[in-house]
């Protein structure tokens, strides 16, 4: 069939727009990790909505707890007063996350997008230490709206501000010699270097190339924040709620952060939805300091407490890990062992191939080539050179296999072997 039916965007839509470019088709079904389009085509989904899609497409046990909430006519919109479908899930965070994991923490709701809770971070700890100066890593990816995209270091990304982005310190990530030199000019009074408020950081690197934090360094900078009375704010938007193998990314470490962002499949059905987690003695914002239109969405607290049950109920941390052996598994046999420059990387349910010891175009003639193949998978890293593996967490075993094939297939006809 002629894609005529596309024109439309092409006539009408900006030219921001991204993802439609890499994947041109019109979507009109989706079921866990399948996509169907407007010709009936399926495709393996191995982008999940950039995780925002950790529960699968329509989720049938979170769908119903949406559905049975909208037939009943209750409140949709209530900016950030105090409703049913907020009581309860504050109710199940503290019953289900909490309480369990010793954690104690005030909940922001923040706004509509993973963004905003980094915005919310970033007032909130320039606020508490009266300092607008803040430590980012090299590779991070925080959001695009003027406070994120300055802890944000891509230049591509960054070069679309219009403006200086000021008052961040960039180290390098995952390095010890980075933190060796941010030790050295904190202690040193004429370095010139003026005492941050607080280090934002990612766990695990996901637009950064699935570049995964070591331990002993989490624990280091988590150390360091301490002894100089700097805040640590984790960005657990993409990866959190179970993408690593638990339910916070950072637990591997047993790390405290001061600070918390989540969004993306926090609201367990893909609906708009961000929160910033507060150790209460940082909780000094005033009613109405940070807040937005759209805090209060009604539907992705029905969605979001239905996904931390079903999360709780199907011990998803068990199936995150048995899902990275297979991973682990398919990547070294069907595709790894195809070039001995090819390189894997990953934890949990997020795993990269990196490409950029071949050429800086191979990733991306690979994912076009995935596609063409029934397959949806983005690229990540430096110059893109890294394929991203994103799937539903409940993605059935046999598809995960398959889309790895796909991948696989797509690498020996791009390499000619």
């Amino acid at each position: 069939m002629e894609n005529n039916y596309l024109d439309i965007y092409g006539e009408m839509e900006s030219e921001v727009r991204s993802y439609c470019r890499k994947f041109p088709v019109e979507f009109v079904k989706s079921r866990n990790e399948m996509l169907i389009d407007v010709d009936g085509n399926e495709y393996i989904d191995f982008f999940a909505g950039a995780g925002a899609l950790n529960y699968g497409h329509n989720n049938p046990f979170i769908k119903k707890a949406v559905l049975d909430y909208l037939a009943e006519d209750n409140v949709i919109h209530a900016l950030d007063m105090h409703t049913k479908a907020k009581h309860e899930l504050l109710e199940c965070i503290k019953k289900n996350i909490f309480i369990p994991k010793n954690m104690n923490y005030k909940v922001m709701f923040c706004g509509s997008t993973g963004t905003n809770a980094n915005e919310a971070a970033l007032k909130l700890c320039r606020k508490i230490k009266k300092t607008e100066k803040v430590i980012s890593c090299t590779g991070a990816f925080h959001g695009m709206t003027l406070g994120s995209l300055a802890l944000t270091s891509d230049s591509y990304s960054r070069n679309g501000a219009g403006v200086p982005l000021e008052n961040v310190t960039f180290i390098p990530y995952n390095s010890n010699t980075g933190l060796d030199y941010l030790e050295a000019m904190l202690a040193d009074d004429h370095s010139g270097f003026d005492k941050p408020a607080a280090l934002f950081l990612e766990t695990v690197q996901a637009e950064g190339g699935i570049n995964i934090a070591k331990v002993d360094w989490l624990k280091r900078v988590e150390r360091i924040c301490r002894e100089n009375d700097m805040l640590l704010v984790v960005d657990d938007i993409q990866v959190g709620v179970g993408r690593t193998g638990s339910f916070f990314s950072f637990e591997r470490a047993g790390i405290k952060p001061d600070m918390i962002t989540l969004s993306k499949s926090i609201s367990g059905f893909g609906l708009p939805m961000s929160l910033l987690l507060i150790k209460p003695e940082y909780d000094v914002f005033g009613p109405a300091e940070h807040n937005g239109t759209w805090r209060g969405n009604q539907l992705a607290f029905v969605g979001s407490k239905a996904g931390i049950e079903y999360y709780i109920d199907h011990d998803m941390d068990s199936m995150v890990k048995s899902k990275e052996k297979i991973i682990n598994n398919e990547l070294q046999d069907k595709v790894i062992t195809l070039d001995e420059r090819l390189e894997k990387r990953g934890i949990g349910m997020i795993w990269g191939i990196d490409y950029s010891k071949i050429a800086p175009d191979i990733a991306k003639k690979v994912s076009v080539e995935c596609f063409k193949n029934g397959l949806v998978i983005e690229l990540a890293g430096r110059g893109d050179t890294v394929l991203k593996l994103l799937p539903p967490l409940t993605i059935e075993e046999d598809n995960l296999k398959k889309g790895i094939s796909i991948i696989s297939d797509a690498t020996k006809k791009i390499l000619e072997v």
